[in-house]
């Protein structure tokens, strides 16, 4: 099962352009507050680490990720690397560009790759379809919760407590 959430919006940095390209180019930093993230890595060549899921009937779920950081002229961008051998995880890429003016354009794609228990008979493809749902619904969310989490980095911030990411929307 592949599921997909994505995520743009822009912050500016009250330092400009120069600050805000040394802050999209240390992904240490920016991803510092994002709080659905754990075991965060950064290296000069990418990042790693865990993206936390709740999905209901199989409980909190550890997508792992590893994603190459490439500088562009302009800012940078993550790129999902492959992870062998897991039965979940997630690809992370992304983008960032900064204007003169110090704004930074994001862009992130999450693509969460799931593997659920057979689907055989209808019973099986119910759970599928709920799982599917639930899953989609709950990566949305961290994909919406993003920008807080960059916005409270920019700040040099503590991560603020918001909405349980694990809740289960009554749709």
């Amino acid at each position: 099962m592949i599921l997909d959430a994505e995520q743009q919006f822009t912050l500016i940095h009250p330092g400009g352009a120069v600050l805000a390209l040394a802050f999209v180019r240390d992904p240490a930093r920016a991803l510092s507050q994002v709080r659905f993230l754990r075991d965060l890595q950064a290296e000069p060549s990418g990042v790693r680490g865990e993206l936390l899921v709740t999905v209901p009937g199989l409980g909190e779920i550890d997508l792992p990720f590893r994603s190459g950081l490439l500088l562009t002229p302009g800012g940078a961008r993550l790129q999902p690397q492959p992870l062998a051998g897991e039965r979940a995880w997630v690809e992370v890429s992304g983008e960032a560009e900064v204007g003169a003016a110090g704004e930074m354009a994001f862009h992130f794609l999450f693509r969460a790759h799931l593997q659920t228990p057979g689907t055989e008979g209808w019973g099986g493809q119910a759970f599928e379809k709920m799982v599917r749902a639930a899953a989609g619904r709950t990566l949305e969310r961290v994909a919406r919760a993003l920008p807080e989490g960059l916005s409270a980095a920019l700040r040099g911030e503590a991560p603020v407590p918001g909405p349980d990411l694990s809740a289960v929307d009554p749709e």
